[in-house]
Order: C-alpha cells, then structure tokens, then sequence
C-alpha cells in the first residue's frame, strides 16, 4: 500500500524540506576559499586603502622624504583632476582605445579558435603553439619587436609595403593602431584557448540535433553554440576589459612615454606622470582611484547585462 499523504489544512504554510547536503556543499566551498580571501585582502584592501588614503593629501617628493609635513587637502586633489581638460581626453582615448583592444581580441581569439576546433592535429598543434609563444612573450620584448617591425628605416614592414621613412608613431591614430595591434596579438591567445576549451566541450549530440531540426550553421552558431559558451565568453570579455583598461608597458614604449605633446597618453601612464615625473603623488593617486571606480563600474554594468540576457 502506499502511504498515504494528509493534506495541509488550508491557511497553514509548510515548511520546506531542509537543505542539508547543499548547506554543508557550501560551508565547505566557503572554507575552501577562506585562505586565498584572506590572502587577496590582504594583497588588495590594504593598497586600495592606502591609495585613497594619499589621495586626499598633498603628497610629494618633500612629504615622501619625511622633510615636509602632510597637509589635508580633501577632495582638492578631485577637484583638480577633473577640473583638468587634459583629463577628459586622456579618458576618453583610454575608452576608445581599451574597447578597440577588447573586441579585436574577442574577435581574433574567438575565430582562430573555431578554425582550430575544425583544423587537423598537426596545423592546430602549430596554431596553438604560435597563439602560446605570442602570450608568453613578455610585454616589454613584444613592444620593442614591433617597434622593429614597423620602424620608419629599417622596419619590415615599410619595406614591403614601399613607405620607407614612413613613422607609425608619429601621428595619433597611427601610433595608437600598433599599439592596439600588438595588444591584441598578445591578448588572442587567452580568449583562443578559453573558448576552444568551451567549444570542445560540447556535446556532439547537441549539434546533431540542432541539424536534425534543420537548423543552419548560422542558426546553430547564434542559438546553440553561443548560449552554451556566454559564460566563459563573459570571462574572457571582463578579463579583456581589465588588462586593456590599464595598459601601460605597451604605451609607453611603443609611443616615447606617451606620444608626441601626450597625444597618445592613457590613464595608466597619465597617473605616472603626475605621480613620479611630476612628483605629485596624491594626484597620481586619486586617478588611480578614479581608475578603479571606472573600471568596478564597466565590469559591473557588462556582468549585469549579461544576466539579464541569459
């Protein structure tokens, strides 16, 4: 016989069954993660905190050195910083410059790895093997070897296409195109990997019935593939976005500190320059504050965006 069930009488909320494996699940995860919590706060909090710290103070060389007192400024430092117009342009080309960086990788990365989820053994071992040796190759190595490449006299690349003398840094958007190019060329690799990962993690049964329904290799990109990769494809987008938000190495070798008059600066060297050649060390500070509040903000919006499309 089955047992029998006795209704609740009406009006009388039941309790719900208890979660006790899941509960446990998370203490466990939770204990886990404790140590490197521990560590990143102590390696994250502490700095941040000492950075806003410095950034309401008039901090310079004299300060530093213990030879002058610090003086309480407030938000003056603020004030300055976004009272400057250089500033807002050094911003928006940081924007601009950061989002070509971003989508180049997504795109390139992305491609190359679908190209080689169909490739042969051999040509996707060599595919992964040059993606690999352009991420390991330092940042600093990588700017001079373009700077080569691309250089007005003895640069393959004038060569061949017939622009000797030709400076690819000299003008703005020419000077911040090879950077961008070079960003991406050792960003790829990270978004390659990650998502060829994902795409041979698919099911082949799930493709075999997107084509049994008849659905075309564009329809099953777009509603099939694509769903099942948005995860990791939101990983690589916000990892994108926090390395190309603040480049530095790149920029300031590749265009002399910051291009000719500072047409090429983005925050990163922006806050180096006030902060050290300039030796103002609460300013340099409150850009960076004002960096990392843009940048919880971007990855915040994108990561709420996505939730709500999924």
């Amino acid at each position: 016989m089955l047992p029998q069930v006795t209704p609740a009488a009406p009006g009388v909320r039941t309790r719900p069954a208890r979660r006790g494996p899941q509960r446990g699940q998370a203490r466990a995860a939770a204990l886990y993660l404790l140590p490197t919590s521990v560590i990143l706060l102590g390696l994250l909090a502490y700095p941040l905190y000492q950075l806003v710290v410095i950034s309401f103070y008039d901090y310079g060389q004299p300060q530093a050195s213990g030879a002058a007192p610090l003086v309480f400024l407030g938000f003056d430092n603020y004030v300055t910083l976004l009272g400057d117009p250089q500033f807002w342009d050094v911003l928006a080309a940081t924007v601009v410059f950061a989002a070509v960086c971003v989508v180049g990788s997504l795109l390139v990365g992305t491609a190359l790895a679908v190209l080689a989820s169909r490739a042969n053994p051999l040509p996707r071992m060599l595919l992964f093997l040059a993606a690999l040796g352009a991420w390991a190759t330092p940042a600093m190595a990588g700017s001079y070897v373009w700077l080569f490449m691309f250089d007005q006299d003895f640069g393959i690349v004038n060569e061949v296409l017939g622009l000797a003398g030709h400076s690819w840094t000299f003008e703005r958007f020419s000077a911040f195109g090879l950077v961008a190019a070079e960003i991406v060329w050792c960003s790829f690799p990270f978004v390659m990997v990650t998502m060829y990962a994902g795409i041979k993690a698919i099911a082949p049964e799930v493709l075999e019935a997107a084509a049994l329904d008849g659905a075309s290799a564009t329809r099953t990109a777009t509603s099939v593939i694509l769903p099942i990769l948005r995860p990791l494809l939101m990983i690589a987008t916000i990892q994108s976005i926090i390395w190309d938000f603040k480049v530095f190495t790149q920029i300031y070798v590749m265009t002399g500190g910051g291009g000719v008059a500072g047409q090429n600066l983005v925050l990163n060297v922006f806050a180096y320059q006030k902060a050290f050649a300039g030796e103002q060390y609460g300013l340099g500070a409150a850009i960076g504050v004002v960096m990392t509040v843009l940048l919880l903000s971007i990855t915040g919006l994108y990561v709420r965006a996505q939730r709500r499309t999924s």
